[in-house]
């Protein structure tokens, strides 16, 4: 995929020219609000909190997934707000149609979790969630 250049100084809106409706927030949840108010906001400005959710939802992944690979390449255990890990979980866990197209970020988050093996199989976590990651990136290679 080939991304415009300046293209984290615009929000999902702008790249996928697409606007959601406006929401009634006392029938629409908290995820729902949140996700609706990060397509407005520039991709340069996004947390680690701010991709795991989006990426968790499978919202606006070819923008999203490229931002999600460099913060892994530099830290393999950034978290949200739940735990170290969480953004790599829900990368692993994120839609596989995309992975079946983007090949080239699927091989960039194979080679980082390679890379970090024994990071992650070393860092101080519960069983659940270490099994957990683990789980996910061998369903995750089994989209190939």
């Amino acid at each position: 995929m080939k991304i415009k250049d300046n293209w984290k100084s615009k929000t999902l809106e702008s790249l996928e020219k697409k606007i959601w409706p406006s929401l009634d927030p006392e029938e629409s949840t908290y995820l729902i609000r949140t996700c609706s108010s990060l397509r407005k906001k520039p991709l340069q400005d996004f947390t680690t909190e701010d991709l795991r959710i989006m990426i968790g939802q499978n919202i606006g992944l070819k923008y999203l997934i490229p931002i999600a690979i460099e913060t892994l390449e530099s830290n393999i255990l950034a978290e949200g707000d739940y735990f170290e890990g969480d953004l790599l979980q829900n990368v692993l866990k994120s839609d596989k149609r995309y992975w079946e197209l983007e090949k080239e970020n699927r091989q960039k988050i194979c080679k980082i979790f390679d890379f970090n093996k024994k990071v992650l199989q070393e860092f101080d976590t519960t069983k659940d969630i270490r099994k957990d990651i683990f789980d996910a990136f061998h369903n995750f290679k089994l989209t190939e």
